[in-house]
């Protein structure tokens, strides 16, 4: 089956049912070490990891490591140009969870993104970056253990689809040519518009089918958590791309309010349902203006749509969530984009799950991440219905590639995520527990320790692991 690697002689496979993993005591991970600092970090988690299933488990369970290969370390082995060899492909499909270290990716021309393609291939249409704080970590925010939210991107679509053509190519000329004389003025609401002769072109596909399965991900996670946490938040710039980020909002609010009708709960239903509760009488035209300020400037047919609203929600979720019961259910709001990077930081404790597109996702987990203390400390796992691949959320770093000096940390969370993913969570909070320790006591690599106050010497990346190992039991 494989050209140049072997599977481990011991362990048994990941299967998958009903979009969830089912997972033996004893699973195979493929997993690829990654590229620059890869060769350190990955040495380090791999040690954090067995020691924590060793410690929570005494023997009972355990991972059989599987090497794969991809980026310039699969080019040393399997020839120039390999970046994502067919061996790699077919150990990630066969055992179904894997984890990676950092890939590189040219800017500006050669491969595409070697993380793109594997998100493509294995349809892991859910990108999921937690970002919560470990107390002691530098920041520059006065106070980033407020926030402590989840993002869930969508991973396959948007301008990440990789659909585009180059200034002046031929096919991108003709359809330039094509839209601004066939279906821009055949589009009545484009006006005059036109895309200049001399530009590059993209596509950018928003479907319903990847809106709500990314949506319904984030709501059964939103279930799994404490109930003043169960808040999922759709962000687009809807106001702006109407057909597709607009699209997206609207999908979002509608599995929301058929497939978890009985559990979630709309803010703006919230609102008509409050009202209702504190002025029993309230006729429905008086609860649509206390929902819509400008409500009295509005046209008699925009008035009449808000009404219809009213009612429409009080006579089919009164009975079910209405007298306080909306409270206790699943809270689906929306954010603009920009407006969310400033709330994040102004008002981040309002915030859970942030639900978004490829770009704002991609955009929006990074600036939540520096927050927390950096990339250094930002997990991600790219999650589909049969497969599952965790990765540090950083880049390579070359230059320090060899030193056993960087951060370890995304990581290592990463690995955390996938013990969760596989439900270990026993030895997913020891990790938790020992690293959150060790940055606590100021056991830090350099990138953490030139910015404490006073700055303190730094441990190498295999020496923290070690530290946070020791914390398992402290």
């Amino acid at each position: 089956m494989y050209e140049k690697i072997t599977p481990p002689s011991t362990g048994a496979k990941i299967t998958f049912q009903n979009g969830e993993p089912v997972v033996p005591d004893n699973p195979i991970i493929p997993f690829i070490r990654g590229d620059g600092t890869g060769i350190d970090i990955w040495p380090a988690t791999q040690r954090v990891l067995d020691a924590a299933v060793e410690t929570a488990y005494g023997g009972k369970r355990k991972i059989s490591w599987f090497k794969v290969y991809a980026g310039d370390e699969a080019c040393e082995v399997y020839g120039t140009y390999q970046y994502l060899p067919e061996d790699t492909l077919t150990a990630i499909k066969e055992y179904g969870v894997a984890i990676k270290g950092p890939l590189t990716t040219p800017v500006g021309g050669g491969i595409r993104s070697l993380n793109v393609a594997l998100r493509q291939i294995f349809d892991l249409y859910a990108c999921v970056r937690p970002c919560r704080y470990y107390a002691g970590t530098p920041s520059p925010h006065k106070s980033p253990e407020k926030l402590d939210v989840i993002v869930y991107r969508e991973n396959t679509e948007d301008i990440y689809l990789g659909i585009e053509w180059r200034q002046g190519s031929e096919i991108g000329d003709r359809l330039i040519e094509y839209l601004n004389k066939e279906l821009i003025p055949a589009t009545p609401e484009h006006g005059k518009k036109r895309i200049p002769q001399d530009s590059g072109i993209g596509i950018k596909p928003i479907s319903r089918t990847g809106s709500q399965r990314l949506v319904r991900r984030a709501i059964k996670h939103a279930l799994q958590l404490p109930k003043h946490k169960q808040l999922v938040t759709l962000v687009h710039k809807g106001n702006i791309m109407k057909y597709t980020e607009g699209a997206f909002r609207d999908w979002g609010y509608e599995l929301a309010t058929t497939e978890f009708r009985a559990c979630c709960v709309t803010e703006r239903e919230s609102w008509i349902l409050s009202n209702k509760e504190n002025k029993p009488d309230l006729t429905p035209e008086e609860n649509a203006r206390a929902i819509e300020p400008g409500f009295d400037a509005f046209t008699e047919e925009k008035k009449a749509q808000i009404v219809k609203e009213v009612e429409t929600v009080l006579n089919s979720i009164w009975s079910s969530h209405g007298n306080g019961k909306w409270k206790d259910k699943v809270m689906v709001n929306d954010r603009i984009a920009d407006s969310i990077f400033q709330q994040i930081q102004t008002r981040p404790d309002e915030y859970s799950i942030l639900a978004t597109m490829n770009l704002n996702g991609d955009y929006l987990s990074d600036a939540a991440a520096a927050i927390v203390g950096g990339l250094g400390m930002g997990p991600g796992a790219n999650i589909g219905d049969e497969c599952a691949i965790f990765e540090a959320t950083h880049g390579t770093a070359p230059k320090y590639a060899g030193l056993d000096r960087v951060n370890p940390g995304s990581l290592i969370l990463s690995g955390v995520m996938m013990l969760e993913y596989l439900g270990w969570q026993q030895a997913a909070d020891l990790i938790k527990k020992g690293l959150g320790d060790a940055i606590a006591n100021r056991q830090v690599t350099y990138d953490l320790a030139r910015l404490m106050e006073p700055p303190v010497a730094p441990l190498k990346c295999s020496e923290f692991a070690q530290a946070i190992i020791k914390h398992f039991s402290s």
